[in-house]
C-alpha cells in the first residue's frame, strides 16, 4: 500500500477552460445565425424601377417581369364602367408611365400617393399590373383641429367609393 494520494484518471477541465469552451460554441452558433439569417440579404432584395428607368430600358423592357415605383399623378384616376379596370397615371416627376390593373386597390390608395406595381410592360407602353401596393409613412399623426385642410383630407380619406 502506497502512502501517496492519487489523481483521478478522468481528466476534467477546470472551471477556467469550460467557460472558455462554453464561450467558444456560443460565438460558433451566433456566427451561423448571421449568417443563415444575413448571408442572402442581398439576393433577396427586390429593387423597384422608377418610370425614367423603365422608359430609358425601353423595348427591352417590354414583356419582363417589373416592380415600378412612383406616385399616382393628380386627375389621372379612372375606373372603366363595370368597376373592375382601374387606370392611372404614375409619376417620378420627370416620366410617367400608364398603368391598368385588374387589382382591388388597398384603402389607402388615391391620387398623389406613392405606389409599387408588379407587372409587365406592354408593347403599347401601358403598364399591366395585378399587384399593386401603396407606399405610406407608418406613423399616423392626427391633423390638428385648427388645420382646415388636414381635416378635409382625413374625412375625405374615410368616405367609401360606391
Amino acid at each position: 500500500m502506497s502512502t501517496q494520494p492519487t489523481t483521478p484518471t478522468s481528466e476534467t477541465p477546470d472551471r477556467g477552460n469550460r467557460r472558455l469552451l462554453l464561450l467558444a460554441a456560443a460565438g460558433v452558433v451566433a456566427i451561423a445565425l448571421s449568417v443563415l439569417a444575413f448571408g442572402d440579404v442581398g439576393e433577396n432584395l427586390v429593387y423597384y424601377w422608377s418610370p425614367t428607368e423603365l422608359q430609358e430600358a425601353g423595348p427591352d423592357a417590354v414583356g419582363a417581369s417589373i416592380r415600378l415605383g412612383g406616385l399616382v399623378e393628380q386627375d389621372s384616376v379612372s375606373r372603366s364602367e363595370d368597376g373592375l379596370t382601374l387606370e392611372f397615371t404614375v409619376t417620378d416627376g420627370t416620366s410617367q408611365v400608364d398603368v391598368r390593373t385588374t387589382a382591388v386597390p388597398p384603402a389607402m390608395f388615391r391620387e398623389g400617393i406613392g405606389v409599387v406595381l408588379e407587372g409587365t410592360l406592354r408593347e403599347d407602353g401601358q403598364f399591366a399590373t395585378s399587384r399593386l401596393m401603396v407606399k405610406h409613412d407608418n406613423e399616423y399623426q392626427a391633423p390638428d383641429v385648427d388645420d382646415q385642410r388636414g381635416m378635409e383630407e382625413l374625412i375625405e380619406s374615410m368616405q367609401f367609393d360606391t
